[in-house]
């Protein structure tokens, strides 16, 4: 036989989402994983036990801080406050990325509670791109934007959200945090609306539309149908439809690092760590020579 063996295939750095009920059984395994990620504004305070376990999570894992907060899309800018603390917090963890979402929040002391999508409208855009500016020269480091899963919509969108997405990135730096449940739920709530008739094929399009350049990480996660709306709960097992929507987005955007996320009904962490392999295996198999070729 000549030549060389086909090499084996990349398999991007997994994490999980660390959430309290899990702080004591990670830092006891200390399990194989490339990365533990925190909602940032759970450890805003200066000190005390959160910060502390923390820490000591640091000491074993890389981490990514996950905001909610910053309320990218908001026409009135960015709290000076909550961006101080998360800057502390970046200097006291030095996190592997920070991210948050593509939304907007908060604005003129008000404070919605969830997160609210913005108008897929040029001024819009205009808004975000200086709020990303912003919080991105006071942390020093680019962020990564997440798109949303959103339950409510504008009339007389301006551009696609893929097309939203890669100039906000290529305006300002930023890197994308593509959430690939959330492309998902969007598309089955799309087809309840009566919008479209085949919600993968709407999610294989809004993939190809991402220019792979600005991606920086993946998500992963559950969600439920409750009536006439599918919600994103993070409360479940990945449904096979996303494990095929992640092959595909590997396919584009590379061993891009992957997160599961589990935040209701949280189970032991062997299932977090179960789905994590899944993601693995999935990641391999999407990138394996034979399946790159076809």
């Amino acid at each position: 036989m000549s030549g060389t063996p086909n090499p084996a295939p990349l398999t991007p750095s997994v994490g999980i989402g660390w959430r309290h009920p899990h702080y004591a059984a990670l830092l006891e395994q200390q399990p194989a994983l490339g990365f533990i990620e925190v909602h940032s504004e759970n450890f805003f305070a200066p000190g005390g036990a959160a910060l502390a376990v923390l820490r000591e999570g640091r000491e074993h894992y890389p981490v990514s801080l996950h905001g909610v907060g910053l309320s990218l899309g908001s026409s009135v800018g960015i709290d000076p406050w909550h961006l101080d603390q998360l800057d502390r917090l970046v200097q006291t963890i030095d996190p592997v990325r920070v991210s948050d979402h593509a939304s907007f929040a908060s604005g003129n002391r008000a404070h919605a509670a969830d997160l609210l999508p913005v108008p897929m409208s040029h001024a819009a855009l205009d808004a975000m791109c200086a709020n990303v500016g912003r919080v991105q020269d006071h942390l020093r480091r680019p962020i990564a934007v997440e798109n949303l899963s959103a339950y409510v919509q504008w009339r007389d969108a301006e551009m696609e959200e893929p097309d939203f997405l890669n100039t906000l990135a290529q305006r300002t730096g930023c890197q994308l945090l593509v959430d690939v449940n959330n492309i998902y739920v969007n598309a089955l709530n799309a087809q309840l609306r009566g919008e479209t008739e085949d919600p993968l094929d709407q999610c294989r399009q809004w993939i190809d539309a991402i220019a792979p350049a600005h991606v920086a990480e993946l998500h992963l996660a559950g969600h439920v149908h409750c009536g006439d709306i599918v919600i994103d709960d993070h409360g479940s097992r990945v449904v096979d439809a996303v494990w095929a929507l992640y092959r595909r987005a590997v396919q584009r955007f590379g061993a891009v690092p992957t997160l599961i996320e589990w935040d209701t009904d949280v189970p032991e962490v062997g299932v977090l760590l179960d789905e994590a392999e899944r993601a693995r295996a999935a990641a391999r198999q999407a990138l394996a020579p034979e399946a790159l070729a076809a």
